[in-house]
């Protein structure tokens, strides 16, 4: 039986912590986003560091000085890269974040980074992080007329697990939005 002071206890961390649901579906404003994505890179990269698209894929240590934000409020249904109607009005804040940026910054780039947990194998985590990129750059390209290219998408699987663990955890299952135009030889 709970005392009085282990009762209030209680009460008072499960009304602090929020659950599992409302982080999931914790989605950043289109504010938030734009501001996460404008920042200045996190070291200056000189000219002769400048790198094409491909290379900055493959870079992590690049990847890791851009501005970024991750989104991990758009659920997909397990095992699928399509993003579902009650997702539209997420997609809408990145888009709408991702269009005030370019009016400010019409040679903006921005990589779409998908994400998966550790769950199944590393090459359908692989082919499904990509195919959820994909799907989120049709999205905005399509359906919110972000240009094209102003979009690259890029898979990585389970290779940059926020949570290491080889069970099944949502914050792993992501995308990451990372503004990479000042790392880019011209």
């Amino acid at each position: 039986m709970f005392t009085r002071r282990q009762f209030t206890a209680a009460a008072i961390s499960f009304l602090a912590v929020p659950s599992l649901a409302s982080a999931q579906d914790a989605m950043p404003s289109a504010t938030q986003i734009e501001r996460q994505l404008d920042a200045a890179p996190r070291v200056k990269v000189r000219p002769d560091q400048k790198v094409t698209v491909r290379e900055f894929k493959r870079r992590p240590e690049l990847r890791r000085m851009a501005p970024s934000i991750d989104i991990q409020s758009i659920n997909f249904a397990f095992g699928s890269a399509q993003i579902p109607r009650s997702q539209y009005r997420k997609v809408e804040n990145i888009a709408d974040a991702l269009e005030r940026l370019l009016q400010r910054r019409p040679r903006t780039k921005v990589l779409i980074e998908g994400h998966t947990d550790a769950v199944g194998s590393a090459a359908s985590n692989l082919a499904l992080s990509e195919r959820r990129a994909e799907s989120l750059k049709w999205m905005l390209v399509e359906e919110f007329g972000i240009p094209r290219r102003a979009l690259e998408t890029v898979g990585y699987g389970e290779e940059f697990l926020l949570v290491p663990t080889q069970n099944e955890n949502w914050r792993n299952r992501r995308v990451t939005l990372r503004r990479f135009d000042d790392f880019l030889r011209h």
